[in-house]
């Protein structure tokens, strides 16, 4: 193999998706992901259930990611992984095996932030996605963050804005478990919100100082007022699920899209990128497109595959720290909590 080529081992075991990616350079070769269903029937991720599922499933999503990238192990130049932030059992899963295998093979181990990735995933040289210059900011939403970050260079990012209580993800779950959807139930209020009326239902946004969020009490504004109209109408929620689902939708997406124009204004930067598993939401990639014309941004959303929580995210931050011989020795643990 030509010696300019890189060859990155990504691992992503942050929460409940064990993923593993092979990267020529900042080129995915594969991005494969085993999901967890056990966790369906709990209504949440389960912890413990998680790090047994990722023992289970580390070796094969390993194997298949070097099978379908048609290399070796020998051909890898390094493994990176996600040090954190994630449950603590789920990143020790990915943690150990990376530090075994980096040992075993004599190659450089390199540590990721999963909340960087998501950032940096935009990063990834892609057919028809183009990557955003700097400075640019970035709205991250996911189930368990909800940041605006002002990047001025790969490694160089501040966050000037984040939620104080629930993070977006959050909000859409809970939401989904009040009007009786099954977990996750962020997917399923933007499909039911498709062909609902968004202002059918109108839910106070929460006032929040600066670039801040907060979502617990939209939660509770949707948790009393269901239970308010079921009183009544013991068939609301099937009758009107569309709309409430639309009415949800619209105002999460108004308080994110509201706190990017404040943002924008403060900083002066008009490019704006999003990535995190709730940026596959459709209305968010619709409102962002709308702000092109609306406010002159110029918005970068990533490939669906790479908003959840992915490998190959992990794996082009890999490649950037290779370039910069960013390496780590064997004493490097994993951290439930991580700042940037």
């Amino acid at each position: 193999m030509s010696s300019q080529n890189v060859y990155i081992l990504g691992i992503e075991s942050s929460c409940d998706d064990t993923s593993a990616a092979i990267l020529c350079n900042d080129i995915v070769l594969s991005n494969v992901v085993a999901s967890q269903k056990i966790h369906e029937q709990y209504g949440g991720v389960v912890p413990e259930l998680a790090s047994r599922a990722h023992q289970q499933n580390i070796v094969p999503v390993i194997d298949q990611a070097l099978k379908q990238a048609n290399i070796n192990k020998s051909d890898l130049s390094a493994i990176a992984f996600t040090r954190g932030p994630g449950l603590m059992g789920s990143l020790l899963v990915g943690t150990s095996f990376a530090k075994s295998l980096a040992l075993a093979l004599e190659i450089p181990l390199i540590d990721v932030n999963h909340m960087q990735a998501h950032i940096l995933a935009h990063f990834i040289d892609e057919e028809g996605f183009d990557k955003p210059e700097f400075p640019f900011l970035s709205l991250t939403i996911s189930g368990g963050h909800t940041q605006i970050v002002k990047v001025h260079h790969h490694f160089d990012m501040e966050v000037i804005g984040e939620t104080i209580d629930d993070a977006v993800g959050e909000a859409f779950d809970k939401s989904a478990k009040i009007l009786g959807l099954p977990y996750p139930g962020g997917p399923l209020i933007d499909n039911y919100a498709q062909s609902g009326n968004p202002k059918a239902f109108p839910f106070t946004k929460p006032r929040v100082d600066g670039l801040n969020f907060s979502f617990s009490g939209l939660k509770t504004a949707v948790l009393y007022f269901v239970q308010k109209q079921v009183k009544e109408n013991p068939d609301f929620i099937k009758e009107n699920l569309e709309d409430v689902c639309a009415s949800i939708q619209y105002t999460i997406i108004n308080i994110l899209i509201d706190k990017l124009k404040k943002a924008s204004k403060e900083t002066g930067i008009k490019t704006i990128a999003i990535g995190g598993g709730v940026s596959a939401n459709s209305g968010i990639r619709k409102a962002l497109k709308e702000g092109e014309h609306k406010y002159g941004w110029k918005t970068f959303v990533p490939k669906f595959e790479y908003t959840t929580d992915n490998a190959a995210m992990i794996g082009v931050v890999g490649y950037l720290k290779y370039l910069k011989k960013d390496f780590n020795d064997m004493s490097i643990v994993a951290k439930a909590r991580i700042k940037f």
